[in-house]
């Protein structure tokens, strides 16, 4: 891509539209607008998307000249035809009137010239930086129990790790030789006008060597494929759908493994956040008369019970809070609530027995009820 910012359009964007600054931004306005969008459409982010990618170098691009004072200056007086004209404006002609700006023209020139920038921000691709390994991805599944109170789990993960055979330089015996497009910096210079662009050396991809007998055990990678088992330490509280992350246990060089966790249900047991919430049925007699009533909780592995005092005339959906008795809340002290909600539970049959019974008491209450209007016609 050359010339000004641009997304696939024969004209280009107005450069201060593109970073969504007006014409009087600072340097650190400039700085921060791209950072915003170098984050929104960064490759890393978008995978395999052009469109994401095109608008990633259109802001590069952008931030390219506006933050130099002079081609700023240059831009803002002539636009983008005065820098292709040696920022002369139009008509210019002379020692300076050839191209003295052309954009990027891949995403990896823009790690090379912006990496120093922006740190650790463009995933370990920066010049001078060590390169971030992959990160991986376990599924971990927990009972109910194990999510409440903690647990330790192992689990296999399969990973590269640097080979030892040839301690990570994936030449045999350890030997390779500097590139010699880049003579072992990794980066080459290319002259474009009045400018001197930097980018990644196409010959050994960054890495300043070259490797004419490869090992034998890694094929001249450098790594290796190597499963292990890892013990997880997982937190007592922890909900499905949260995970834990485990710095340095990714790809290498050290990336980071992320344990994404998936809980089974209690039927006992409704869970919303660090609160539960419990179901418990009690007979009408019960609900009338008022006594204790046995409830399951958390306790002692999620087996343990407990007796509630209920209230002579509880109403079904009548609740009772135990605070503090629900689940541990993660990284913090303390647990949440468990509530306890009663449900009057009417028996669907009857013995003749029963039924007589049950009729006489209802004799003893004075049950009204609304009369039905009836609509004459």
């Amino acid at each position: 891509m050359t010339g000004a910012a641009q997304t696939g359009s024969s004209t280009p964007r107005d450069l201060y539209e593109v970073l969504g600054v007006d014409r009087t931004a600072t340097p650190a306005d400039l700085k921060k607008a791209y950072r915003a969008r170098a984050q929104q459409y960064h490759p890393d982010k978008c995978p395999g998307d052009k469109s994401s990618e095109d608008k990633f170098k259109e802001a590069a691009n952008a931030y390219q000249i506006l933050s130099d004072t002079e081609n700023r200056a240059t831009y803002d007086r002539y636009g983008i035809d005065g820098l292709r004209r040696g920022g002369g404006g139009p008509g210019a002609r002379g020692p300076g009137s050839g191209p003295s700006y052309r954009g990027f023209e891949n995403v990896e020139d823009i790690f090379s010239a912006f990496g120093d920038l922006f740190g650790d921000f463009f995933s370990g691709r920066n010049r001078g930086h060590a390169a971030q390994g992959l990160d991986l991805r376990v599924e971990l599944s927990l009972t109910f129990r194990e999510a409440i109170w903690g647990v330790r789990k192992d689990v296999e993960i399969t990973r590269a790790v640097g080979c030892s055979t040839c301690r990570s330089s994936g030449a045999r015996g350890g030997k390779s030789e500097p590139c010699r497009n880049c003579q072992g910096r990794g980066q080459v210079m290319h002259p474009q006008g009045f400018f001197v662009v930097q980018t990644t050396c196409p010959q050994c991809a960054g890495a300043g060597k070259t490797i004419k007998d490869p090992c034998p055990d890694c094929h001249g990678r450098g790594v290796r494929p190597e499963t292990s088992e890892l013990t997880i330490a997982v937190p007592a509280g922890i909900d499905g759908g949260q995970t834990l992350r485990i710095s340095g246990k990714g790809e290498t060089p050290p990336g980071d493994l992320y344990v994404v966790v998936h809980v089974a249900t209690d039927d006992r047991f409704n869970r919303d956040g660090s609160d539960v919430c419990s179901e418990v049925p009690v007979s009408f007699f019960e609900a009338a008369l008022g006594g204790e009533v046995e409830i399951d909780t958390l306790d002692d592995g999620c087996e343990g019970t407990t007796l509630l005092e209920l209230r002579p005339g509880t109403q079904s959906g009548d609740e009772i809070v135990r605070r503090g008795q629900g689940v541990p809340r993660v990284g913090e002290h303390g647990r949440g609530d468990h509530l306890v909600r009663f449900l009057i539970d009417v028996p669907k049959k009857l013995t003749a027995k029963q039924e007589k019974l049950l009729r006489e008491i209802a004799g003893e209450f004075s049950v009204d009820r609304p009369r039905r209007k009836t609509t004459k016609r």
